[in-house]
């Protein structure tokens, strides 16, 4: 027993003298980034509604705790455990999803996505997207084949029961993340580009259908329709959209200075502190701002997709591919959308957004990044 533990310690600490330093700094800089953009756009709010400016930012700050934690605790255990276990929590996530959608889940805003278990509330689909993304790395990790027409069908079925379950909610917005990296993933996997374009075709064909028959809620139609043509309602579902593009316009070069933007501080730009954070940035910070944003995000991609390359199997490389394809779809969509090149959806800003389980979930995405990192000559 003894000697067992003893040669598990010395595979750990010979781990951990492989970790990837710059990952761990980026994804720090953008949390704490991200903490001082949330103050800024919550203050005001945070003092009508609490008589704490600082609510919204201690919340913040606690979550990133919790997810620092979380990341040293995912970062411990050999990731190839995972690969064990991923449909077992696969499941679990979709029993999570499931009681969303009864009395237990939480409706805000007419959408049920939230769960409160003793005082927290968390957002169950945050946690599925890593689930599904190990799911599938375990999946197409084990065809030792080309990856045929057939796996590309049970591999969109891995995924399809947590989208199904999730656009009920409805959030549109993190199923097209779920099939963003699901096509992702199986690029990475090798299947022919016929097979996934078969797979894209059948998911257009059945939105279609969905529109046609009602299913898709009308604000949710609305919010296309003001994508396609701003002009059509721009106090109604292009409101977004257009205070957005004005706070981002008034930065300019070097920004407003922090703490100091009019759009920000008088509360014109909706859900500023999660979904449209990154109007902060561009009005408080300007163009230098957002672009030393997106030099960090780019610096996170980079070191995710270095890992994947040099991982020593194909879980870890599929896992590491499936994460970064998470993160920058969310990043590309979130900022796309505050400058009016995306539809206006709830997808939250990775690592800068308020959110406890968006944050928690985004530090575990890291810690699995480290942990694959960390165990590439083992």
């Amino acid at each position: 027993m003894e000697s067992t533990l003893g040669r598990w310690i010395v595979r750990e600490n010979a781990a951990f003298r492989h970790i990837d330093p710059v990952l761990i700094f980026t994804a720090v800089a953008l949390s704490v980034f991200g903490v001082a953009m949330v103050y800024s756009a919550s203050h005001n709010v945070a003092q009508e509604l609490t008589n704490d400016a600082d609510f919204f930012r201690n919340k913040q700050i606690v979550s990133l705790m919790l997810g620092l934690i979380a990341m040293i605790v995912v970062a411990t255990f050999d990731y190839r455990l995972a690969k064990v276990y991923a449909f077992l929590g696969l499941g679990a996530g979709l029993l999570l999803l499931l009681m969303v959608l009864t009395p237990i889940g939480d409706e805000t805003a007419g959408a049920q996505r939230w769960i409160t278990l003793f005082g927290f509330q968390f957002q169950p689909s945050e946690f599925a997207k890593v689930l599904m993304v190990t799911a599938l790395a375990a999946y197409l990790s084990e065809i030792k084949r080309e990856v045929r027409l057939d796996n590309v069908w049970r591999a969109a079925g891995i995924a399809i029961a947590p989208m199904l379950l999730i656009f009920l909610q409805p959030d549109v917005g993190t199923m097209m993340v779920f099939a963003a990296t699901l096509v992702a993933l199986l690029v990475v996997a090798g299947a022919r580009g016929r097979y996934i374009a078969i797979l894209v075709l059948t998911a257009i064909f059945l939105g279609i259908i969905a529109f046609h028959i009602g299913i898709v809620k009308n604000y949710q139609i609305d919010r296309l329709t003001s994508f396609l043509d701003p002009a059509r309602d721009p106090q109604g579902a292009g409101y977004n959209r257009q205070q957005s593009e004005i706070a981002i316009g008034a930065g300019g070069l070097l920004g407003r200075g922090y703490l100091a933007g009019t759009q920000t501080n008088l509360d014109f730009v909706p859900e500023q502190h999660t979904d449209f954070v990154f109007t902060v940035v561009g009005e408080e910070l300007g163009f230098a701002g957002a672009i030393g944003l997106l030099g960090l995000y780019g610096v996170l991609l980079w070191r995710g997709f270095r890992t994947a390359l040099i991982s020593r199997d194909s879980f870890g490389t599929l896992l590491a591919a499936g994460i970064v394809a998470m993160l920058a779809f969310q990043i590309f969509v979130n900022i796309g959308m505050t400058m009016g090149i995306m539809p206006v959806t709830g997808i939250p800003l990775p690592l800068v957004s308020y959110g406890g389980t968006s944050m928690i979930t985004n530090w575990v995405a890291v810690g699995l990044l480290l942990n694959v990192h960390m165990r590439r000559f083992k």
